[in-house]
């Protein structure tokens, strides 16, 4: 998958991707495998579901919402799923 690093203004920072799955029964058995994960790793994502496509956003907040390599690790983790 392509994550792109967001410049959210103000020394905040992001990687973001969207994902596109056949169905909603698909892209929310993703949302599952990606919650058990990111519970694994103390690290939650922002995200958002509409149908078939899934949205994340990855930051990490303690750090002053920028990109570390929590981050990194979560999005390596997320694409080894699809």
């Amino acid at each position: 998958m392509s994550w792109t690093e967001e410049d959210l203004g103000e020394g905040k920072s992001a990687l973001a991707a969207t994902f596109e799955f056949e169905d909603f029964k698909s892209a929310w058995s993703f949302m599952n495998q990606v919650a058990e994960i990111a519970e694994e790793m103390d690290h939650h994502p922002n995200w958002s579901n509409v149908y078939n496509r899934v949205s994340i956003v990855l930051s990490t907040h303690d750090k002053g919402d920028i990109i570390t390599e929590r981050d990194r690790a979560l999005a390596a983790a997320i694409d080894e799923l699809v």
